[in-house]
């Protein structure tokens, strides 16, 4: 778990920077940027290519913390129950 508290080490949240959400410590990176990057299938490389300030650390930082979010949010979905 230490690892884990690590990566988490690289995420701020300051209200004076990208109006308090979420971001890559020393950049304007939001964390939501990373993970709907990922989700819509752009590799680790493109992303670090095109933010060369990122580093393989930082994405697998803002998977964590998006880790972390889903354990203290419930987001309603729409439940598909099959026919029986």
């Amino acid at each position: 778990m230490a690892a884990h508290e690590e990566l988490l080490k690289r995420i701020t949240v300051d209200p004076k920077v990208c109006f308090g959400k979420p971001c890559i410590r020393g950049t304007r990176i939001w964390v939501a940027l990373i993970v709907d990057n990922l989700a819509a299938g752009v590799g680790e490389a493109e992303l670090i290519e095109a933010y060369p300030q990122l580093v393989p650390e930082d994405i697998r930082a803002a998977l964590a913390y998006a880790a972390e979010m889903t354990r203290e949010h419930v987001i309603p979905l729409s439940v598909e129950v099959a026919p029986p």
